[in-house]
């Protein structure tokens, strides 16, 4: 019986700590192909490259890991081209990450590796996006690596429909603050509050950096927020179906649509 093909990609570049390390883990449920950006395209969302040619090379990074290709595109140019020119069949699962930061609540429409995650469900391929609410490089994914093989496990073993796309955050976790365990959420009401830093260049031209303060007064206890605040894995299932549908009936009866 053929292993399970499992592709890996993220948003944080080829060469991050976080998906070095869940290609370690994945070679462990099977044969693992690695197409992910040459570097690092955070907050890319679902773009695709449509201005310029994209390049997709062969690279050895790992010893052990025979197949790994770096893309000059998006997240979601890596899943596309993986599925269409480099793997030798569909594969059995994608995972996108271990991202360095946060993809809960309203983070998940900026994510790059969420996005990812979600183009690979598109196409018939039950994905898996992972996330460590950890900025540093220097993170340890030691902890998380039971929870991650429990959850790759899990998803591998049942049937679940092939358009299954979850979202997992996992919380910082030391010596003092360990994870408690996971939870099946929904995603939690929050929001940004931007700012700009306002500067000049040499010439005396303006230029901004985007910054801001994440917001939420979301108090259910069945949030991802709420979850990773109590030191649990949050998985949230998702979907690219962005319909309101609560407001379809008094959107109908707003314009008289019988």
């Amino acid at each position: 019986m053929n292993k399970p093909l499992i592709l890996v990609t993220n948003d944080d570049g080829i060469t991050a700590p976080g998906i070095r390390a869940l290609v370690k883990i994945m070679n462990d449920f099977g044969d693992v192909y690695v197409v992910a950006p040459d570097s690092p395209q955070s907050a890319k969302s679902n773009a695709l490259t449509l201005d310029k040619p994209i390049r997709c090379n062969s690279i050895k990074i790992d010893y052990e890991q025979k197949n790994e290709f770096s893309c000059s595109g998006t997240p979601v140019d890596c899943v596309k081209i993986a599925l269409n020119k480099v793997l030798p069949r569909k594969p059995d699962l994608c995972v996108s990450g271990i991202n360095h930061g946060s993809n809960s609540s309203i983070n998940v429409i900026y994510s790059g590796t969420v996005s990812a995650a979600l183009e690979a469900s598109l196409n018939g391929v039950p994905s898996i996006a992972f996330s460590i609410l950890d900025y540093s490089f220097s993170t340890s994914f030691s902890e998380s690596e039971y929870f991650i093989r429990k959850i790759v496990k899990k998803v591998l073993s049942n049937k679940f429909s092939d358009s299954i796309c979850l979202n997992v955050n996992i919380p910082k976790s030391n010596t003092n603050k360990k994870i408690k365990g996971i939870k099946v959420c929904q995603q939690a009401v929050a929001k940004w509050k931007e700012e700009f830093i306002e500067r000049k260049d040499a010439k005396g031209d303006l230029y901004y950096w985007l910054t801001g303060k994440f917001i939420c007064d979301d108090k259910n206890n069945k949030t991802d927020e709420w979850a990773l605040n109590n030191q649990y894995i949050s998985i949230v299932p998702v979907k690219f179906d962005i319909t309101s549908y609560e407001m379809i009936k008094e959107i109908k009866g707003f314009l008289n649509d019988k």
